[in-house]
């Protein structure tokens, strides 16, 4: 029986590819895509959504969701993604449009209707964060939650503390890590080093000659000269598919532990940090095995602290041929 997985993201270069990832997984069904004001505005997202599933084959529904944070303004990323989120390589329009339900009841809805579903966040956490507020007890449907974001080890890319997905909109992350939802975080930091994709690995994918390869590097145009820019890293980044590469097969990941997550929103420095009590300097029980607020036993953040870089690699490259 295929996994099922329902994704939500804020469409640009490297979300595009973790979409691939997971259309083109034998052993994955996407129950739907839901798309999120971050990367890009919310209209382009949604496009580059459907654009993604088009190359792929899929006619997934893709929903549009929120056009901002919950009580901030838009940020957007569009310095890193290209004007048009991919690379500006301003991909021919897609054949279909998105559904006319809402983001976050498709996110209610779904999560009500299927079970031992998988939830996968690529962007910010504004709708799903939505969703929780609207309809508390998802939270103990879905089977994982994975989140690309973060910067457990403290170190940002878009402030020195905060990662970009929860820097947009800190009050949504701090709903979804106080939900009780069953999150792995897979963190900024995994990206970074020899987790790009080099100019050796970019070579070897252009060689498979697939429009899934091309693709993947060609969206990513952008994003590789921001990288130098921004940390003097020669090569592409791809934090949400080194995400859902974890989402995919959690083996990848091969270390991790569970910890109490805060999110900082009231910072003058640390708007969006993902405080991580990793030394349970805090003598916090929600740093053992299970926090137990009020009785009920709710699983906290499991951290992915690092992963096997050889093994992502090889996994997109399986699914890029």
């Amino acid at each position: 029986m295929k996994r099922k997985f329902l994704i939500d993201t804020d469409t640009a270069s490297d979300d595009a590819v973790a979409l691939l990832m997971a259309l083109r997984h034998p052993d994955v069904e996407v129950a739907a895509i839901t798309v999120v004001s971050g990367n890009v505005p919310l209209a382009q997202g949604v496009t580059n959504a459907l654009v993604t599933a088009e190359l792929c084959g899929s006619d997934v529904s893709v929903f549009a969701g929120a056009d901002k944070p919950l009580f901030r303004e838009a940020e957007y990323a569009e310095w890193f993604h290209g004007s048009d989120g991919m690379g500006d390589q301003f991909y021919p329009a897609p054949q279909r449009q998105p559904e006319e339900k809402h983001a976050v009841e498709a996110i209610i809805d779904t999560l009500t209707t299927e079970t031992d579903l998988e939830v996968v966040t690529l962007g910010p956490l504004t709708n799903l964060a939505l969703a929780l507020q609207r309809e508390p007890s998802i939270a103990a449907k879905v089977k994982k939650c994975y989140i690309m974001g973060g910067a457990p080890c403290t170190v940002g890319n878009v402030t020195p503390a905060a990662e970009f997905n929860i820097w947009v909109d800190p009050e949504a992350a701090q709903i979804v890590f106080r939900s009780g939802l069953p999150i792995e975080m897979v963190g900024w930091h995994l990206c970074r080093g020899e987790a790009n994709l080099r100019p050796d690995d970019i070579d070897l994918v252009r060689s498979f000659d697939t429009p899934y390869a091309h693709f993947t590097i060609d969206c990513n145009r952008t994003a590789q000269e921001a990288n130098r820019i921004q940390s003097g890293e020669i090569g592409i980044p791809l934090p949400d598919p080194t995400t859902m590469a974890i989402a995919l097969d959690p083996s990848i990941c091969t270390e991790r532990s569970n910890h109490r997550v805060e999110i900082e929103t009231k910072g003058e420095f640390t708007r969006g940090m993902t405080v991580v009590d990793e030394l349970n300097v805090a003598h916090d029980e929600r740093n053992c095995d299970l926090w137990r607020p009020n009785g009920y036993n709710i699983p906290k953040a499991s951290i992915c602290w690092k992963f096997d870089v050889e093994k992502w690699k090889a996994l997109l490259y399986s699914l890029l041929q």
